[in-house]
């Protein structure tokens, strides 16, 4: 019967260091809804893993079907100012490392994440989200620099910057395989956050 499947979700609060609310959906790592409260991003999520799941199978991937909209909050976290920047939060599963074949599935994910946000940098202004790009090109390196990865060589041209942030996580994150510690929570916070900054270039575009 719909609404009888329980399924959870994390809360990160002040997640951009300004008070924004991120809601995860813990049956798929970057499905994220990100909302100036905590109401708001909870009650979104229904409708969220409708469109994420929607974009998976156009992207060509299998995906379960998910009964009911009883999602609920198991945990909350709130992210943290850490050496100038901000650390986004961690939660009891992210310390769970993935399967070797989530692992390769969640890569697929971020891929289709990458391609979804290049396309939009195609269409838009990415001036007119330039603060949020900034800094997922600055998280991304410091994610390079937590898998032990090198830092990338940034050009003086931010978009430029934002792929060789990006390629570099790629190769990190492939170097490091699915018993890294962290990968988990890089994967669910790089996807999410591809994604969003994607539907902010369009949105201003």
């Amino acid at each position: 019967m719909a609404g009888t499947m329980p399924h959870a979700i994390f809360i990160e609060t002040d997640a951009d260091g300004d008070g924004l609310v991120a809601a995860y959906a813990a049956e798929l790592p970057g499905c994220a809804v990100f909302a100036p409260t905590d109401d708001e991003a909870a009650a979104g999520m229904p409708r969220r893993v409708s469109a994420f799941t929607a974009w998976l199978r156009q992207g060509g991937e299998t995906v379960p079907a998910f009964v009911g909209d009883n999602w609920y909050e198991v945990e909350r976290a709130a992210a943290v100012a850490d050496d100038g920047g901000l650390r986004r939060a961690a939660f009891t599963l992210d310390e769970l490392p993935p399967s070797d074949e989530e692992f390769a599935t969640w890569m697929r994910w971020l891929e289709l994440a990458r391609e979804e946000l290049a396309e939009a940098l195609d269409a838009g202004d990415p001036t007119r989200a330039a603060d949020l790009l900034d800094r997922i090109e600055r998280q991304d390196v410091a994610f390079v620099r937590e898998l032990g990865g090198g830092a990338p060589e940034l050009s003086s041209d931010p978009i430029d910057r934002l792929y060789a942030a990006r390629d570099a996580l790629t190769d990190a994150l492939e170097a490091a395989g699915p018993l890294q510690d962290g990968v988990r929570r890089i994967l669910r916070l790089a996807i999410a956050d591809d994604l969003r900054a994607a539907d902010a270039v369009r949105a201003t575009a």
